[in-house]
């Protein structure tokens, strides 16, 4: 199924006529999509805002010696999972909190706008937002980065094949597990 960014000007072929335009729309669009990956991963607020501006100026680095030989969006995960990697390597990454992540780096809960839910159902939220990470967490990083890009970024299967140039197959094998994991891990955590 095609979505709206199938349809837009490829940003790094913009860029390499001279026109910053869509690559700029493009920062605003998905820099949160990038941020909620980078914190589904594991990375703190503030590591995941450094993963997502080291994203996009490789990205941006990379325009001059870009060649669109497939869907842009999966170009950019492509780096994005690659700064992941590199993040690991380099040990920075902290283990992920066990609230999954509805704070601040300070430990306080986000300000509630006027008119959104009240105490009882944020609590109700913020403690199935947990169970749900924690769940996350407990699969190796292969299961959950099939899982991330699949069901939380929407990517179809295809596409994610081709990002971590695996065949389509295993990616259907690891979304399968991972789903068959998190049911039986968030079943037993209800009982």
């Amino acid at each position: 199924m095609k979505d709206a960014r199938d349809f837009e000007p490829d940003p790094l072929v913009a860029l390499q006529r001279g026109d910053p335009g869509p690559y700029e729309d493009w920062v605003k669009r998905d820099a949160a999509s990038f941020l909620a990956f980078f914190r589904r991963l594991g990375a703190t607020r503030a590591e995941s805002e450094d993963l997502v501006q080291d994203v996009f100026l490789k990205v941006f680095r990379h325009a001059q010696s870009y060649e669109p030989t497939g869907r842009f969006r999966a170009f950019a995960f492509r780096i994005a999972r690659n700064a992941w990697i590199d993040h690991r390597r380099r040990g920075a990454a902290r283990p992920p909190s066990v609230a999954g992540g509805d704070t601040d780096e300070d430990g306080a809960p986000p300000p509630v706008p006027d008119g959104g839910p009240g105490p009882v159902e944020r609590a109700s939220r913020s403690e199935e937002a947990g169970r749900v990470q924690a769940a996350l967490d407990q699969l190796s990083d292969a299961h959950r980065l099939v899982f991330e890009l699949g069901v939380q970024q929407e990517l179809p299967y295809a596409e994610i094949s081709d990002l971590l140039s695996i065949p389509v197959g295993t990616v259907k094998s690891r979304m399968f597990h991972a789903l068959r994991k998190l049911r039986e891990l968030l079943e037993g955590d209800a009982s």
